[in-house]
């Protein structure tokens, strides 16, 4: 299956009128798998409605990111502040299938490489607030359920909070454990072997962001 000729021939039949298309996500490079799929974004002028779509084409499982100027502005601007560059990276790292996006994949790059802004003290506080509840619930859970539930909640938000007072981008599912790999591959390996008891590494990471946040936090 040849992912270029047929995200080409997919953008020529679905968005003739497009000003680019690009081709980006783990087909094009070694972390492609039996089920990766067509990540396509596409630029289309403001007078056309912008949305993600999912569909099949020839095999492929597709994802459709369709944008207009603006609405690919406010995307860019909103994961800045969400520091999950989402975005950005599926543009730094595309291949154009036709038209040109410009400089636009050095700019989405130099963020990349830049990282996040830095963490304010309203955010850091919020994280280790967060974090700090979650261990307290976890300590005191007696239902069975629900501890394996804030259990998880811990586990993930360990890795968040790692993550953000390290200056380094936030992310979900896989491209999670890509950054803590990215950040500190040890970390990230005792973090993987804490998925079922979380609560020691946690506290570990709480108490490098600068402990537990509890009595007098307002928000």
């Amino acid at each position: 299956m040849d992912a270029l000729t047929d995200a080409r021939d997919l953008v020529a039949e679905r968005f003739p009128d497009a000003t680019w298309a690009m081709l980006t996500g783990s087909v094009l490079g070694p972390d492609r798998t039996a089920g990766s799929d067509l990540d396509i974004v596409v630029l289309r002028g403001e007078e056309q409605p912008g949305y993600r779509e999912s569909l099949y084409f020839r095999g492929w499982p597709v994802e459709l990111f369709v944008h207009t100027p603006a609405r690919l502005a406010v995307s860019l601007e909103r994961e800045l502040a969400q520091r999950k560059p989402s975005t950005h990276r599926m543009i730094a790292r595309g291949v154009p299938l036709f038209g040109e996006p410009g400089d636009l994949q050095v700019r989405c790059a130099q963020v990349l490489a830049a990282g996040p802004p830095p963490l304010s003290g309203a955010e850091g506080d919020r994280l280790r607030y967060g974090l700090t509840d979650l261990l307290d619930d976890h300590k005191h859970a007696v239902d069975i359920g629900e501890r394996a539930v804030i259990a998880a909640a811990v586990w993930t938000e360990s890795a968040r909070v790692a993550l953000a007072f390290a200056g380094r981008w936030l992310s979900s599912g896989k491209w999670l454990l890509r950054e803590l790999r990215a950040l500190d591959p040890d970390f990230a390996d005792r973090w993987l072997a804490a998925r079922d008891e979380p609560a020691a590494l946690a506290a570990e990471v709480l108490a490098k962001a600068g402990g537990p946040l509890f009595e007098g936090y307002r928000a």
